[in-house]
């Protein structure tokens, strides 16, 4: 091998390694801005690596695994990474979506709260089942069955009422027909004539109803302009009651305080009638045992026993 063909091999090796190395620092500089997460779910039709994470409908990241869950078959495990600073939370659930009707499907994780307590990278978020194509078409389906027994429901309503309607027109047939027509003219003539023959008869209770109402109306105003005379000598009587009972008032209130200044004297008054009594009770005594002493002054001598 000539010495340019060994320079030639050199620079290929070292262009080879430095590429490598600088596809090495891309993709450690790419990855240390992400951070793992996961989630599990009963139904992920659609959902492949690749996929795009949204939160609240804005791209931060994409899924790196869909797989069986080895510790519950039933359930698929998902593993996703997101850009730092996404700010999952422990009210983040995460479901399936789609970005577009024309597009894959996505991985749709909802905001949360902002109070929540923020997840940690590794973490797993809480999911949501979204309902399948196979579930819609199913309900679908009941829908159509419960569809076509209304349906059959309403027309058997529709025939009633058609029904009805019918014998409805039949009868309003049978009330405009020909001898009706001219049992109504009948009756029309007769009213025309009724009005004709009593409408002076009318008119003079009109005219005699108004002349009552004009009456009525000036023993109203009468009765009104009596009330008015009396109304006024009336409040006037009530006005010199109130203030004779004020005055009567006023007086009891000076004789209670007349009471209640002399209530000491009465006692007085009282204690000196009852001395009297007793005085008056001993003199009836006293005259009741000696009797002459209204007309002597002096009591008599006593006698002597004779010896």
């Amino acid at each position: 091998m000539t010495t340019e063909a060994k320079v030639g091999a050199f620079v290929l090796a070292c262009s080879a390694i430095l590429a490598f190395a600088v596809v090495y620092l891309l993709n450690a500089q790419f990855r240390s801005g992400t951070l793992p997460f996961r989630t599990y779910l009963q139904y992920a039709g659609g959902l492949e690596p690749g996929a795009q994470v949204l939160f609240g409908g804005v791209n931060v990241g994409e899924v790196k695994a869909v797989r069986p869950w080895s510790s519950d078959p039933t359930r698929i495990e998902i593993l996703f990474e997101v850009t730092k600073g996404t700010p999952l939370n422990e009210k983040s659930v995460a479901k399936l979506g789609l970005v577009s009707i024309m597009n894959s499907a996505a991985l749709s994780i909802s905001t949360g709260s902002n109070d929540a307590k923020r997840l940690p990278p590794g973490s797993t978020v809480r999911s949501e089942e979204a309902a399948s194509l196979d579930e819609i078409a199913g309900k679908m389906a009941t829908v159509a069955d419960n569809a076509d027994a209304l349906i059959k429901q309403a027309q058997g309503e529709l025939d009633g009422i058609s029904h009805d309607a019918r014998g409805v027109l039949t009868n309003l047939n049978n009330m405009t027909g020909e001898p009706n027509q001219q049992r109504v003219e009948m009756i029309l003539n007769r009213i025309d004539g009724l009005l004709a023959s009593e409408g002076p008869k009318i008119d003079r209770l009109s005219n005699q109803l108004l002349a009552l109402t004009q009456h009525a109306d000036g023993a109203i105003e009468n009765v009104n302009g009596t009330v008015s005379e009396l109304r006024a000598p009336a409040r006037q009587n009530l006005a010199e009651l109130q203030q004779t009972l004020q005055e009567a008032h006023v007086l009891l209130e000076n004789m209670q305080a007349i009471v209640r200044a002399n209530h000491y004297k009465m006692d007085d008054t009282v204690e000196n009638l009852r001395v009297a009594t007793d005085n008056l009770a001993q003199l009836t005594d006293a005259l009741k045992q000696r009797p002459w002493s209204l007309i002597r002054i002096k009591p008599a001598n006593e006698r002597k026993v004779p010896r």
